[in-house]
């Protein structure tokens, strides 16, 4: 039984953790997957080389409107599949070899891995025998998994989730997408680009429920208008007639059938906690799965870490990559150790149009009880909003009326997520929203303006 100075169970961002101070560490990193972890593999990094390549596909559809006559003579998806998969498998596949073959510390076992005992770990090696081993400290990053509802026929009709849709041998004609969040929006415009017919099936009344409200509302209006959007519908039971599936729903008027050559599940992601065993080792977790831990990302077992998908409640990358330089750090200086920081934490939806947003809505600063005033600047208003003919998104913010702190801020548009940045930072340093309109110089006419605007409209005491 081979004994470590420290175990990491995932390659995601627990990779990231091993640096030259390690070196002297005798280390063994678990990975049943790709190396990697999803953000690179199959989530963050290749799904916006799609997007930006959706973008494309979609400029000339914009351009009507601003007087050029554009179109779109096709799409050729081996060559947009291969080219992002060509540059992200050898990656995956270096960061295997480097860790296995150039880090003299570092053991790495291709398998998965479960608790047996305290601090016990078996990892499946594929000879048909599981090897021990065991650890002075554990990081727990395992990550999540896509969720598989419970509908009936669904197992047996094949689906996809972002895990393998990214790969399709060819285009579909006709895709339905379950899920009405992040991923499933995403995907809809970067298959509705690409000429797919999608139909987008969601439980709820809106698109992106999490937004505040009047950005969720406003990407509903205008995702009906490119997709065949079925709202406040349960999807019951699917089927396959040769090439096609068919997802029978419950909705207000009844029941309906929709179909598709492809079916991708969105639904949400779930922690990969239950595949390791946890209790054997003496770790808990919430009731949906997550791994209970401190400010310190320490579970309740002494030497044990986690972070990112597998006990944080933000699934970001970023959110990741912090509480793994927290980890880090804990792990170097534990009479020492820092906190993670989840003040501020902001995300952001790379569909059409663009969302990003951080801190409260209005509906949680109403229901907390927080005083606030907000204001909302619409691209329209602003010189390169002219420019773009854009007449659909705005920015909002929340501040505190006394004294000018920012609560929340969202933006849906173009370039939402670049624009949102110098919120945060406010955010985060405690500048107030006067101070930050009238502090420094805007350049103008640029889309910055749509945040210098916003915030000098914002009704603050005197």
């Amino acid at each position: 039984m081979r004994h470590f100075d420290l175990v990491i169970i995932g390659t995601g961002s627990g990779n990231s953790i091993l640096d030259p101070r390690f070196d002297d560490w005798n280390v063994a990193i678990v990975e049943k997957g790709v190396f990697g972890g999803t953000c690179l593999n199959v989530g963050c990094i290749p799904t916006k080389m799609f997007v930006h390549t959706a973008d494309l596909a979609n400029a000339p559809a914009a351009g009507a409107r601003l007087g050029v006559d554009a179109r779109l003579t096709g799409v050729r998806w081996p060559e947009v599949r291969d080219r992002i998969f060509g540059r992200i498998d050898p990656i995956a596949e270096g960061g295997r070899r480097y860790r296995a073959e150039e880090c003299a510390n570092v053991t790495v076992y291709a398998g998965e891995g479960r608790f047996v005992g305290s601090k016990r770990l078996a990892v499946s090696t594929g000879s048909g025998e599981d090897e021990v081993i065991t650890a002075d400290r554990f990081v727990l990053a395992a990550g999540s998994r896509p969720i598989v509802p419970d509908v009936v026929g669904i197992e047996q009709v094949g689906f996809h989730t972002n895990e393998d849709v990214m790969r399709l041998a060819e285009l579909p004609r006709r895709m339905v997408i379950l899920g009405s969040g992040f991923v499933a929006t995403e995907f809809a415009h970067v298959f509705g680009s690409f000429g797919v017919d999608v139909t987008l099936v969601a439980r709820s009344d809106l698109l992106l429920r999490g937004q505040d409200l009047d950005v969720a509302t406003r990407f509903t209006e205008l995702a009906e208008r490119r997709w065949d959007v079925r709202r406040n519908r349960k999807a019951v039971r699917a089927e396959r007639d040769g090439d096609v599936t068919r997802l029978h729903l419950e909705g207000p008027d009844g029941a309906e059938v929709v179909e598709g050559e492809a079916l991708l599940v969105a639904v949400g992601r779930r922690p990969n906690s239950d595949l390791l065993n946890l209790g054997a080792t003496g770790v808990t977790t919430h009731p949906d799965g997550r791994v209970v831990v401190d400010c310190h990302q320490r579970t309740e077992v002494d030497g044990i870490y986690a972070l990112g998908d597998l006990s944080s409640p933000y699934q970001l990358k970023h959110v990741a990559n912090h509480e793994a330089r927290v980890v880090q750090h804990n792990l170097l200086h534990p009479d020492a150790p820092v906190s993670t920081d989840h003040r501020f934490v902001p995300h952001a939806v790379f569909s059409s149009p663009q969302v990003a947003s951080v801190g409260l809505t209005e509906q949680q600063a109403r229901a907390r009880g927080v005083r606030y005033v907000t204001a909302t600047q619409q691209y329209a208003g602003i010189a390169y909003g002219w420019a773009m003919e854009d007449t659909t998104g705005f920015c909002k913010l929340l501040a505190d009326p006394a004294d000018g702190r920012l609560l929340g801020a969202h933006i849906i548009g173009p370039q939402a997520p670049t624009l949102i940045q110098p919120l945060v930072q406010a955010m985060h340093f405690g500048l107030d929203a006067r101070s930050m309109a009238r502090g420094q110089y805007w350049i103008h006419p640029s889309m910055p303006e749509l945040v210098e605007n916003a915030l000098l409209n914002l009704p603050l005491d005197d």
